[in-house]
């Protein structure tokens, strides 16, 4: 959902530890409950006690992982599991067996299950199957609905992070909780395949693990508990609800995933933290005082973005013998990360957008740091380029930026009334909220088409909306859309979204020819009409933009100011994973080749 991060839906009344190591793998997990999915589906579990010398449920090589990950366990992690054998049960198991061989890998993961319906589930307040809380004694913390796909890196993180007691939160943060006084209590509604997901569900845990006295968190699967979703009105994912719990303050609803610090700033107040006017990419102010812990560090390249262009241009400039780091706001990977399939990148027939690049991200890391959630405030050129990253400032001798495009949005009535309750720009992150409902797709190119795709075979009933009387994408997606049966509706665009209290219930169409308006009724409208470029920092320190508002650049990838680099969706063009990745190998080879040799010296 994220992309038009950080926005605030209306809510009602309630009813300096280190980086933790990225996760492996998560195994194959369920289909919808009732179903057979990775798995099978399961006889029903027993939920009192589980074999602990049964059959692996981990691949061998997952096993590795893990027992590697948890050498860094700091002490030991007490997990309660509550089940009903009648609720879930496909769930349930995946759980209990994950579990179980958590635990047979490392003692120190030590889990205790109990029956929905037994005093300890009240004790507990547990009503729900599965429900999953960490260091019940200790902490509030806690899972409805197994982690699955993307919230099994959370799971893996937060393990280390309660073994360890440690929050991994900035200094002015854990200050901001010291402060607190009153209770929170925090619930994230995720996705399994939501790339956005397992970055707000930290920041809760985060602030839980800080201050366990006052905070509690909750992540709610909303494919495993749709009730829970439907009654708070959860349309995306991320959605996050902060409430207090003793009903002295009106609950925040926040919708995507936030900035560490901001996201703590909003549990602290309940109130909106304020963005940059334009938006979170818009330009800065420069009139930034640095506090006294802030870090310096020295680099010869700082990589902005984590995309396919800036991870190339990361490993490259390592390659070439300098020093570099790669900083990335929000999520590695980029929109790529959000493609259900991609099916034209040399060496891969078909390959997930997230896996592919899982696997870049973790080729670069062999070679430079990769710091997720690193957003950048300002950069400051002189003698060194100076990069700030509010906590750390990077000293470096190049910058290179790679900080993409963004969704471009329709601009008509009820698209921003509606966001997040229908109205989305990313079908992996929100699709499965609308499995078995009529949705639309407003676009005609690569990327309507593979959005139409994957809700298709979710089970939506999907209608194309294009306002020419031609598909402009690749023919090979033409005809998968003509094989799934997916219905176009030529000639037309939104004009309206229309709603109520509970979200979307239609759009109003125009025929562009005839002007003739209709209403189709639909629960969802997802929106690929094409890009917006990233440029905020680009416009802080005067870079030259092309007439369409992207980054110029020569075929070097240099800017127009000398030691700046641009590579990837920010620059315009073709936009593709393959042209981004020769740019960002060119951005950095030019870097190495102008750090040798100034060419505005000569």
């Amino acid at each position: 959902m994220s992309p038009f991060f950080g926005k605030k839906s209306e809510e009602k009344a309630p009813s300096s530890a280190p980086h933790a190591p990225d996760a492996p793998a998560a195994p194959a997990a369920p289909d919808t409950p009732g179903t057979t999915g990775t798995t099978g589906t399961p006889d029903t579990p027993d939920t009192t006690e589980y074999d602990p010398a049964g059959d692996w449920f981990l691949p061998e090589d997952t096993r590795r992982d893990v027992t590697r990950l948890f050498e860094k366990l700091a002490g030991p992690v007490a997990i309660e599991v509550f089940t009903a054998p009648d609720h879930n049960a496909p769930y349930n198991e995946y759980l209990l067996k994950f579990l179980r061989d958590l635990s047979r890998l490392d003692g120190r993961i030590q889990v205790k299950t109990f029956d929905l319906s037994g005093e300890e589930a009240a004790a507990r307040g547990a009503d729900f199957s599965p429900t999953l809380i960490f260091a019940p004694d200790d902490l509030s913390i806690r899972y409805l609905g197994a982690p699955l796909g993307e919230e099994v890196r959370t799971f893996m993180e937060v393990l280390l992070r309660v073994s360890a007691r440690q929050s991994g939160l900035s200094e002015a943060s854990k200050k901001r909780l010291a402060a607190l006084t009153d209770r929170r209590r925090v619930t994230v509604f995720v996705n399994p395949a939501c790339p956005y997901c397992p970055g707000q569900v930290l920041n809760a845990f985060r602030c839980a693990i800080e201050r366990p006295d006052l905070v509690a968190a909750i992540c709610i699967d909303a494919a495993q508990h749709p009730e829970a979703a439907t009654a708070r009105g959860v349309g995306s994912v991320p959605h996050t609800i902060i409430e207090d719990p003793d009903g002295s303050l009106a609950p925040l609803s926040i919708l995507g995933l936030e900035p560490k610090d901001r996201f703590v700033a909003e549990l602290a107040t309940l109130q909106s933290a304020p963005i940059p006017a334009g938006g979170p990419d818009a330009a800065h102010d420069h009139d930034h005082v640095h506090a006294g812990d802030v870090t310096v560090k020295e680099v010869d390249v700082v990589v902005v973005g984590a995309g396919p262009a800036g991870l190339t241009a990361g490993m490259y400039a390592a390659r070439g013998g300098l020093t570099a780091v790669v900083l990335e706001k929000a999520v590695i990977g980029g929109q790529v990360t959000v493609t259900p399939q991609v099916e034209n990148y040399p060496g891969f027939a078909t390959v997930a957008g997230a896996k592919l690049m899982e696997m870049v991200a973790a080729q670069t890391r062999q070679y430079v740091p990769v710091i997720e959630g690193a957003g950048v405030d300002e950069i400051k050129i002189g003698k060194r380029i100076e990069v700030d990253c509010g906590d750390t400032v990077y000293l470096c001798r190049a910058v290179i930026l790679a900080t993409g495009a963004t969704w471009r949005k329709l601009g008509i009535p009820g698209e921003d009334r509606y966001f997040g309750r229908g109205v989305s720009a990313c079908a992996a992150c929100d699709g499965y909220l609308y499995k078995d409902a009529d949705v639309a797709v407003v676009g005609g190119g690569n990327t309507a088409l593979t959005e139409a795709l994957h809700l298709a075979r979710l089970g939506s009933k999907v209608t194309i909306i294009h306002r020419r009387d031609v598909l402009r994408a690749e023919k090979h997606l033409v005809d998968a859309l003509e094989k799934e049966g997916v219905e176009v509706v030529w000639n037309s665009v939104v004009e309206e979204v229309l709603g109520d209290d509970a979200g979307v219930t239609a759009v109003r169409l125009k025929d562009v020819a005839g002007g003739d308006t209709r209403e189709l009724a639909v629960r969802a409208l997802f929106v690929a009409v094409g890009y917006i470029p990233v440029t905020g920092l680009a416009q802080d320190i005067g870079l030259a933009l092309d007439a369409s508002g992207y980054i110029k650049v020569d075929a070097a990838m240099r800017t127009s100011i000398p030691r700046v680099y641009a590579c990837g969706d920010v620059t315009g063009g073709v936009r593709q994973i393959v042209t981004a990745v020769g740019q960002g190998a060119t951005a950095a080879l030019s870097a190495f080749e102008d750090i040798s040799h100034p060419y505005w010296k000569k």
